[in-house]
């Protein structure tokens, strides 16, 4: 999957840290790459939310900061 968009790299922020991706990878190759597919989590981008639904067709962009986390129900 990864090899296709071998040629660029680019820098992100996923949870704080800082990694690399392949330019044109999108949200949902992304995570199946770093084996972070979780039932019940919610994706942040820049410090907007993403929907589920669309993680197979947004593309991470250089310089993303990328937040992964559990949504918790309370009351």
């Amino acid at each position: 999957m990864v090899a296709r968009y071998a040629e660029e790299a680019m820098q992100i922020l996923f949870n704080d840290q800082a990694m690399q991706c392949a330019a044109g990878q999108t949200v949902h190759e992304l995570l199946e790459q770093l084996d972070q597919r979780q039932a019940g989590a919610a994706l942040a981008i820049n410090q907007q939310i993403v929907p589920r639904e669309q993680w197979a067709q947004h593309i991470v962009q250089d310089g993303d900061q990328i937040l992964l986390f559990q949504v918790i129900a309370g009351g």
